[in-house]
């Protein structure tokens, strides 16, 4: 995986984060559905919903624990 073709793992990432946001850019859309690999994508989204769940329990147990 290369930077220079769009696929790398910055470039992955990036676009598992927008994608989670509903802000993709079209051609970065296109981009990935050209060049990209689906288990990368999947991967990424996989992990970033973990951490956004581990983060969401952390605050929530951080505000209760202090009331």
């Amino acid at each position: 995986m290369s930077d220079k073709k769009g696929t790398g793992i910055k470039s992955v990432v990036l676009s598992a984060l927008s994608a989670g946001f509903g802000v993709q850019k079209r051609a970065n859309l296109e981009r990935d559905f050209q060049q990209g690999k689906p288990a990368h994508y999947i991967i990424a989204g996989i992990a970033g919903t973990v951490l956004f769940v581990l983060i969401l329990i952390s605050v929530v147990h951080v505000v209760t624990h202090n009331t």
